[in-house]
């Protein structure tokens, strides 16, 4: 399966422009009007010396340019905008639907482009930026890249049904990553990985995840997204009890060290640095970012 193939220049700039925030689209629609408008706008000749005929050829050209950018440039911005809300609200649906879900084969009934769709969003709820590539095809290139704290990371999104991502696919995206300064990878599926490939990221900076960890990624990033949805809107509730104090530890007798759920291994305590628990303290994986494990205090 391959990617739809485009039609021409101004469909490229509408699907480039797509991946931007809707807001930063009717900006950017906005301030492309204002140049290219005074661009076009004729400049008085009063009269043409011999050797200016050149350089007023060439500026009537560039002004025929603005003129026809100035009315398809910004609509183009708008189509992104358009575009860009509609995306955004179908992620937050997959991820509800996803997580919703009890059919076991929901991950598989989707088409590829959905599944990417689905990943990015559940990781965009994880605390990522999230830039989607458009990359090589259904089965092949980098699909995503995240950034969070500064740091860069690849993923690989691979939607089989009946295949087994294999290890020479782990070791492609491992050789990406160093070809591009990335800190960490994931390769997500929704299937399974093969013991060559699990044996190959063990120990490494890259994160298999499978089709039933990625089940669990999507539930957690759906509750993170209901808890936003009830940030902003206005109930009525019972008064809130009072908050519970977290209690230090006793002198003398250190804090019981939690293992990850997801590798088992020891756990840090950190303190959250954004989003609605910024300043409030949890238990991360050793293993970060290779394993995004966490716990939150007692």
């Amino acid at each position: 399966m391959t990617r739809r193939q485009k039609t021409g220049l101004f469909e490229d700039l509408i699907d480039v422009v797509s991946r931007l925030p809707w807001w930063a689209c009717l900006g950017l629609a906005a301030l492309s009007y204002l140049v290219l408008h005074a661009l076009a706008t004729p400049m008085a000749v009063t009269s043409v010396q011999p050797g200016q005929i050149g350089a007023l050829a060439t500026q009537a050209l560039w002004k025929g340019w603005a003129y026809a950018g100035q009315i398809v440039v910004p609509m183009a911005f708008v189509f992104g905008a358009v575009l860009s809300a509609l995306r955004r609200a179908k992620r937050g649906r997959l991820v509800s639907e996803v997580a919703q879900s009890r059919a076991p084969d929901a991950l598989h009934a989707m088409s590829w482009r959905d599944f990417e769709m689905l990943v990015g969003e559940a990781f965009r709820l994880q605390g990522y930026e999230v830039a989607e590539t458009g990359g090589g095809g259904a089965d092949g290139g980098v699909d995503l890249v995240l950034r969070r704290d500064g740091e860069k990371f690849l993923v690989q999104c691979k939607q089989w049904r009946a295949r087994k991502v294999r290890v020479q696919l782990v070791r492609e995206l491992y050789g990406v990553m160093a070809a591009q300064g990335a800190v960490g990878g994931f390769v997500v599926t929704a299937g399974e990985f093969t013991e060559e490939a699990s044996a190959f990221a063990s120990g490494r900076n890259v994160k298999l995840v499978d089709g039933k960890a990625l089940f669990g990624l999507i539930q957690q990033a759906r509750a993170s997204f209901a808890a936003r949805e009830d940030v902003g809107r206005p109930v009525r509730r019972p008064p809130a009890p009072a908050p519970v104090r977290r209690r230090e530890p006793a002198a003398g007798q250190a804090e019981a060290v939690p293992t990850c759920p997801s590798c088992s291994r020891a756990m840090t305590l950190k303190t959250a640095r954004r989003g609605p628990n910024a300043g409030n303290q949890f238990w991360s994986c050793m293993g970060y970012p290779a394993c995004t494990g966490t716990r939150p205090t007692a």
